[in-house]
């Protein structure tokens, strides 16, 4: 990383020389003001909550609500359970900073519950008078703000709530000029990486600073993903419109909701979607992935005119949608668990999907609606789970969305509290609640949270050892006991989350990187065909794979009987060598039951393509082998094509 002048820092950013800790009233920054036409006043926050319909069961309180909270485009929480909000003034004149303080300055502010009765108690300013704000992420002492154009590093050792010092630019060249389609959403996931996302209406080429722009890359709508530790920057999928929502299920598999061409997609690295206008770079690509749902929230026909209506309404309410949470908490009934959370925008409700397994990948069936606003300010922009289970919907509060033009009203937003059950009792007098701080614990007492069964604990855990790793702050036997726990363990899902934390926490001791090496590889034996993906895609992380490991993959390819592990082994192929994707593109497309497969002929297609124009005699000899007609189509295309 490279740190730029204090003085420039300066002049982008407002950092405060102290964290303010301000009453729950707040106001808007200066140089901000509503422009939304006169009249249109949002309904009050007591009255908005009166209005909100959910299942039986479950009810919604007010966590914050304006003055308190204004323009919520992001949150998420840190170790002690307090509850990051970025309140962003600058959508939709998102500009250069050319010296000057952004006329329209963001914020990041930080809730806590202190009475544990689901209200914020206190709110702290963390960064005031941001530039260009879409995500905030603590994690690695500090915390990682998406800035456009850049990906920050704000550091906070201590956890005092005080810049140590000025931004860290991790990365840069982010456009600006993308309107609602700029970078965001910054999320930690299981591999260890930060994640982010992208929509499609500029391209960005993205690198750190000072180092070679050919090693920079180049993306528009995509998921991708930077490393905290290593530096690496890359794209995982590309392709669809604008994604706004991303979140991993209890096996690991990533999704990401998306507007207009489809709003639920499974990550399968190395995928090139459908995207709603535009070409990928690669002209030779042919075909392109669907979206993995069964169904649309609208009806079709000009997506620009589908912003409610009858027709809309009784699917879903509309194209747009923003926030995506696989529910994996401990507080709803057990049948919510694994169900996919979306805010539809135009709707005024957040829907929910049942994913579920097809083909070699996944298909999401529809459920219906979870919370219904009942009210047209209504702008879910997240959804996330909390450590007691429960559910935080963030409400940007506007008549407006992307495309309008009459202005916003800057000066509203909610962030409600979503929980099965009764009301939780007041705590008796004279006694405040334990602190939440999970940085506080053990390795032995993080150890025993990665099998937690509400999964923001486990999240929270893996990470904290992973920056102990990190620094050497692990003790000695941590990695021997969560090797330890693995073996005795039988669970799947519990296995895997023991798995990426050794995975993380890996070292650089011969003894135990052989180790972490042999399970990897045994994992691949593994019964279930989850565990056998996650191997593929861990020993593949550094893209150097060894002959004895390739030729496992090919042996498992040949015979592995699940289309779910073939789907991985394809995916795996854009990250060998091009001379070496041979005989396992080969073994892969010998499986003529994968021919009808949605996936599998495409990404294997895409893994090739650059061998089949490196060299032509091998291809020959795969065309004449290939039990895949698309793929032998695709293959003489390639071949007659200079």
């Amino acid at each position: 990383m490279q740190v730029r002048s204090l003085a420039r820092i300066c002049r982008s950013f407002c950092l405060l020389p102290f964290t303010f800790c301000l009453p729950l009233a707040a106001q808007l920054p200066p140089g901000v003001t509503d422009s939304q036409k006169a009249g249109d006043v949002p309904t009050s926050p007591a009255e908005s909550l009166k209005k909100i319909t959910l299942p039986p069961g479950f009810r919604a309180q007010l966590f914050a609500a304006e003055p308190q909270v204004m323009q919520p485009i992001a949150m998420e929480f840190d170790d002690r359970g307090r509850l990051w909000v970025v309140e962003n003034f600058s959508y939709p004149t998102l500009k250069k900073n050319n010296g000057v303080t952004n006329p329209a300055p963001d914020r990041i502010v930080i809730f806590t519950d202190k009475s544990g009765l689901g209200h914020a108690s206190e709110r702290k300013v963390f960064l005031n008078a941001g530039r260009n704000v879409t995500s905030a992420l603590p994690g690695f002492g500090g915390v990682w703000v998406l800035s456009l154009p850049d990906l920050l590093f704000i550091p906070d050792a201590n956890g005092d709530d005080v810049p140590d010092g000025p931004p860290v630019v991790a990365l840069t060249g982010w456009n600006i000029n993308a309107g609602h389609n700029f970078v965001n959403g910054l999320a930690w996931g299981p591999d260890g990486w930060l994640w982010g996302r992208h929509g499609i209406t500029t391209k960005s080429t993205v690198g750190r600073p000072g180092s070679p722009t050919n090693e920079w890359v180049t993306l528009d709508c995509s998921i991708w993903r930077y490393h905290p530790v290593t530096k690496q920057f890359e794209t995982v999928c590309r392709g669809t419109t604008n994604p706004w929502g991303l979140d991993w299920d209890e096996n690991g598999q990533a999704f990401f909701s998306n507007n207009v061409i489809g709003h639920f997609w499974h990550v399968i690295p190395g995928a090139f979607y459908k995207r709603m206008f535009g070409t990928h770079d690669n002209p030779h690509l042919y075909e392109l992935m669907d979206s993995c749902s069964d169904h649309l929230h609208w009806a079709g026909a000009k997506w620009s005119e589908a912003r409610g209506g009858p027709a809309h309404d009784a699917l879903g309410g509309g194209h747009s949608h923003c926030g995506l949470m696989i529910y994996q908490g401990d507080n709803f009934p057990a049948e919510w668990r694994g169900r996919a959370f979306i805010g539809n925008i135009h709707g005024n409700r957040v829907l929910y999907d049942v994913p579920a397994r097809a083909g070699s990948g996944y298909t999401a069936k529809h459920g219906g609606a979870f919370l219904m606003a009942n009210d047209p300010w209504f702008r879910s922009t997240v959804q996330i789970t909390g450590p007691d289970g429960s559910v935080f919907i963030a409400d940007w509060s506007d008549l407006g969305e992307c495309h309008d033009s009459d202005g916003s009203y800057r000066s509203s937003g909610r962030i409600y509290k979503v929980t099965h059950g009764p009301p939780k009792p007041a705590p008796p007098v004279k006694t405040a609640p334990a602190e939440l701080n999970l940085a506080k614990l053990s390795d032995a007492e993080l150890m025993q949270l990665l099998t937690h069964a509400n999964e923001w604990h486990r999240r929270h855990a893996q990470r904290l050892l992973q920056e102990r790793a990190v620094v050497g702050e692990l003790a000695l036997d941590t990695v021997a006991w969560l090797h330890k726990l693995h073996a005795t363990e039988r669970n799947t899902s519990r296995q895997l989350r023991l798995l990426w934390a050794l995975h993380v926490t890996s070292v650089k001791e011969a003894p135990l990187l052989k180790a972490q090496m042999g399970l990897l590889t045994a994992q691949l034996n593994h019964a279930s065909e989850h565990a056998r993906w996650w191997a593929i895609r861990l020993l593949t992380e550094d893209k150097q794979v060894f002959p004895a490991l390739l030729a496992k993959f090919v042996t498992m390819a040949r015979e592995d009987k699940s289309a779910f592990v073939r789907l991985g082994l394809s995916s795996a192929l854009q990250r060998l060598p091009v001379n070496d994707r041979w005989e396992l593109a080969t073994a892969l497309l010998a499986h003529a039951e994968d021919a009808a497969d949605k996936d599998l002929p495409l990404l294997t297609w895409y893994g090739i393509e650059p061998a089949v124009a490196a060299d032509q005699t091998k291809a020959a000899l795969l065309l004449a082998k290939c039990q895949q007609p698309q793929v032998r189509q695709f293959i003489t295309r390639r071949l007659t094509t200079k």
